[in-house]
């Protein structure tokens, strides 16, 4: 049942003559965005240490991580609809108060468990970011010059996630491994108070009935699309060779190579600077090429610099460069189609963008919590081939998701 938005103020009323939605600060959905990221990546350097911190087993370790992922899941099903709802602005405030409350939970933590919760609370919060951010951008901007704000926004995105590593790492060495909460717990009190201050409701007036047979509907309805279908699966299944990296090389680089935390944090940053190059080229070129042809350029790098990781793992090629450098083409390739592929599965409708956005978040969530858990479960003696082995297996599937249903879709 699609209904008018109550409650005046900007949202005003159904019958009101459109208008184009204001569009808000690039600072702000940069902000925005990059919390959750970086509260993701700022802590995984500390993850092999919190074994002997809290006496637990690598799996239990790897629940910070895998059920922060399905955090990020399970609410991007709630968020998008109800900000199809209630608007996007009141949503990302609420999201982020509790992204907040997450971290100075983690900062009071005494065990592993609440440690776990704490995370989870984070994600559930931080994600209010990503999905919203998206929407925010298809309500504003159409298909193709969306691909391209949202290569420009993750690129620089992505300076938050390269730096969170390192400066994780330091700050696990300088003052512990709860050091890098406080600084994030103060950066997103500081998000806030910028969404609060300067984030403009760009939500269409005519919405969809936030009630559970509004939210079944809306899902029913994006689910059934082939063009949604193929392109979140490609994006997710893509995504989850970058999750799988994640959960395995900071115990392969520790545990294994004897590297510190501080070490795989620097290596991370080429990770990144690839995410980046990947970003600005689709800043530059979507509007040119077109999404199909960005994400077959980024599946094809992505898928590339797998079977390298694998090939060099197999024959016993061990060390930074032989993961962070293959990895870098993974990154390059990532960067190129998750804007793209998010985009266009976005793009279905607009009266359901914030609910096609949750969805193909929460895909992309689960199926990257899967690569983590799965890493971890396979860690073994700790060397890289099982890591890399789950990589290559999802980057091909996410080829198989473009190749076999999105473009068939598209055509």
């Amino acid at each position: 049942m699609t209904i008018a938005a109550s409650g005046g103020g900007a949202r005003g009323n159904a019958d009101a003559p459109a208008t184009p939605p204001a569009r808000p600060s690039t600072l702000v959905l940069i902000a925005m965005a990059a919390i959750g990221p970086a509260a993701l990546n700022i802590f995984i350097p500390s993850m092999p240490g919190l074994v002997r911190e809290f006496q637990t087993d690598h799996a239990t370790v790897q629940l910070t991580l895998t059920l922060y992922l399905l955090g990020l899941a399970a609410a991007q099903l709630v968020y998008g609809p109800v900000s199809d709802r209630y608007g996007r602005r009141p949503v990302v405030l609420v999201g982020i108060a509790l992204y907040v409350a997450g971290m100075l939970l983690a900062l009071a933590a005494v065990s592993i468990e609440m440690l776990i919760a704490a995370r989870v609370l984070q994600a559930v919060g931080g994600c209010v970011g990503l999905v919203i951010g998206r929407a925010i951008v298809r309500d504003v901007w159409p298909r193709d010059q969306a691909a391209s704000v949202l290569g420009l926004v993750t690129a620089a995105m992505a300076v938050a996630p390269a730096i969170a590593p390192s400066l994780g790492g330091a700050l696990d060495g300088w003052l512990g491994w709860r050091a890098g909460f406080v600084l994030m717990a103060i950066a997103g009190a500081g998000v806030w108070l910028a969404c609060l201050t300067h984030l403009p409701e760009t939500a269409p007036r005519q919405t969809q009935a936030a009630s559970i047979r509004g939210l079944a509907r809306g899902y029913a309805t994006v689910l059934r699309s082939p063009v949604f279908l193929g392109y979140a699966g490609c994006s997710a299944f893509c995504a989850s060779a970058f999750f799988g990296f994640l959960a395995g090389a900071p115990f392969v680089v520790v545990e294994f190579l004897g590297h510190p935390p501080v070490v795989y944090g620097a290596a991370f940053a080429l990770i990144s600077i690839g995410y980046m190059v990947g970003n600005g080229m689709a800043s530059r070129l979507s509007v040119r090429l077109g999404a199909p042809r960005m994400v077959a350029l980024g599946t094809s790098s992505t898928v590339l610099g797998c079977a390298l990781m694998v090939a060099l793992a197999a024959s016993g090629q061990y060390g930074l460069f032989y993961l962070f450098v293959p990895m870098m083409l993974v990154a390059i390739g990532n960067g190129m189609l998750q804007p793209n592929a998010i985009s266009a599965a976005v793009g279905i409708d607009p009266a359901y963008a914030g609910t096609a956005a949750g969805a193909a978040g929460c895909i992309q969530m689960i199926l990257g919590g899967a690569a983590t858990q799965v890493v971890g479960l396979l860690h073994g003696d700790g060397g890289p081939l099982p890591m890399v082995s789950v990589m290559l297996t999802g980057a091909v599937i996410g080829a198989a998701f473009f190749w076999g249903v999105a473009k068939r879709a598209d055509r």
